[in-house]
């Protein structure tokens, strides 16, 4: 979300797939905390979620598509871990761009809208 004219208003893009599944902020909100944590549940710590949670939505992403977007390696001696897949990269690269192109048509939209606020 940038901080143009949008003041305090936010936009988010959110994709339905016809089989129900989302894809949306959250989701890639967790793709970058295991990018900067190397791990499924520090991502879903820094998100406040159980780990269960932050896996099952991982699990849900790597069904969404034909390549994998996380790969995962159980704990153990080593500790475990995850890694975003070069495809996961690319998947939030084209979602923080379509992020990006809302918001730059949607400016003078919400430069009328923060004007005609009531404060």
């Amino acid at each position: 979300m940038s901080s143009n004219a949008k003041g305090d208003l936010q936009t988010y893009v959110r994709i339905d797939f016809p089989d129900k599944e989302r894809l949306g902020p959250g989701k890639m909100q967790l793709l970058e905390h295991i990018r900067e944590t190397g791990s499924i549940s520090a991502a879903g710590r820094a998100m406040d979620m159980s780990y269960r949670r932050a896996w099952l939505l991982v699990s849900a992403m790597n069904t969404m598509f034909a390549t994998p977007v996380v790969d995962s390696q159980r704990g153990g001696k080593q500790g475990g871990g995850a890694v975003v897949t070069e495809f996961g990269e690319e998947l939030l690269h084209r979602y923080r761009s379509m992020q990006k192109k809302i918001d730059t048509a949607l400016n003078a939209d919400f430069e009328w809208l923060n004007r005609n606020r009531s404060r």
